[in-house]
């Protein structure tokens, strides 16, 4: 994963230090469109962004946390590393993002909420396997 950074380093903004990387990427978040709860990371070393090809990532300390969204009770795991392409309304290509389903972890590489309806967010993991829900259990803070 780290070359896959490093390939998009040129060019991009990038800031370190957890206040404001935490600010930048609920900030990128609201400007796509997309709920601003979606990446509780925690500790973040770095945040990069590079406009050009739509790459962001995030770096923390901690080889890995979960996080569960207790408004849909769904337990989601970050990677020390997450990385996407982003676009209006859309995080794709993600790494470093699992969900559990049953007893499995399963990688989630799209989420996106579509114009016609904000209201929902809809994940999409690497087995094919599409969820759709209220993007209120996405809020900063739940």
């Amino acid at each position: 994963m780290a070359s896959q950074i490093e390939s998009h380093r040129a060019g991009a903004e990038i800031v370190n230090g957890d206040d404001i990387c935490r600010k930048k990427s609920i900030e990128l978040l609201g400007e796509l469109g997309l709920p601003m709860g979606l990446l509780p990371l925690e500790d973040i070393e770095e945040f990069g962004y590079n406009r050009e090809t739509g790459f962001i990532w995030m770096v923390q300390r901690k080889k890995k946390i979960e996080h569960v969204f207790k408004k849909i009770k769904q337990n989601v795991s970050y990677a020390g590393e997450v990385t996407a392409f982003v676009e209006k309304g859309k995080l794709k290509k993600i790494t470093g993002v699992k969900t559990k389903e049953l007893m499995l972890w399963l990688s989630i590489i799209e989420v996106y909420a579509a114009e016609a309806s904000p209201e929902k967010v809809t994940f999409k993991s690497g087995a094919g396997i599409c969820k759709t829900f209220d993007a209120a259990a996405f809020a900063l803070g739940e």
